[in-house]
């Protein structure tokens, strides 16, 4: 009986080990995560300081982000409704 009882508390030992590392590894991503989220925050600050449109910024690097076919695909859906409306 002593050999089972050492048999899963080793398993245990291993399991909390396991676990432990999960939660360190994804608390330091999550600090990074607030590092490079304040990081992205100070440079729209720097940006909006020297004049430039933040709301127009996020807007750019949104469209960068998407691939070509699809923003052309949504300029177009963008122009056929403005058209619609007479806005255009």
């Amino acid at each position: 009986m002593a050999d089972g009882s050492a048999s899963v508390e080793g398993v245990t030992t291993v399991a909390a080990d396991r676990l432990r590392s999960f939660i360190e590894r994804v608390e330091r991503l999550e600090e990074e995560k607030a590092a490079i989220l304040n990081d992205t925050k100070e440079v729209y600050a720097e940006a909006k300081g020297e004049g430039y449109d933040v709301k127009i910024l996020r807007q750019v690097i949104r469209i960068r982000k998407m691939d070509r076919a699809e923003r052309q695909e949504q300029e177009a859906i963008l122009d056929l409704y403005l058209s619609a409306l007479g806005e255009s």
